[in-house]
C-alpha cells in the first residue's frame, strides 16, 4: 500500500488550499483514512477522518466547518479542502489509512507542508 499526498503550499491568512491523497496496492472499500497534521515539537494531530466509501466524516474541534474531507472512491484519492487557513494550521499534513477494520492507522503518504502567513 502506498500514498502520495500533495497540494501544500504558502497561503496567506483566511486562504484556501486542497489537499490530495492518491492511494495505491489494494482496494480500500470502507476502511477509514485519515488526515494528520504535525508541527516540530508537537505530537501528530488527527484532523480529519472519512471512510474510502465517502462515509462518517468526522473532524477535529479546532478545524470543524473550515475543512472538508472527501473522497473519490473509484479513483482511491482522498481529499482535504482547507478554507478561512489561519496561522496556527501551519503544519505538516499526512494522509494515512487502516488496511482492517479496528485496526491502526498503519499505511502513511510522506507528507505535504502547509505554510499559512503573510
Amino acid at each position: 500500500v502506498q500514498l502520495q499526498a500533495s497540494g501544500g503550499g504558502l497561503v496567506q491568512p483566511g486562504g484556501s488550499l486542497r489537499l490530495s491523497c492518491a492511494a495505491s496496492g489494494r482496494t480500500f472499500g470502507s476502511y477509514p483514512m485519515a488526515w494528520f497534521r504535525q508541527v516540530p515539537g508537537k505530537e501528530r494531530e488527527f484532523v480529519a477522518g472519512i471512510r474510502w466509501n465517502g462515509y462518517a466524516p468526522k473532524y477535529a474541534d479546532s478545524v470543524r466547518g473550515r475543512f472538508t474531507i472527501s473522497t473519490e472512491n473509484a479513483a482511491n484519492t482522498a481529499y482535504l479542502r482547507m478554507n478561512s487557513l489561519k496561522p496556527e494550521d501551519t503544519a505538516v499534513y499526512y494522509c494515512a489509512t487502516q488496511t482492517s477494520y479496528g485496526g491502526p492507522y498503519n499505511a502513511w503518504g510522506q507528507g505535504t507542508q502547509v505554510t499559512v502567513s503573510s
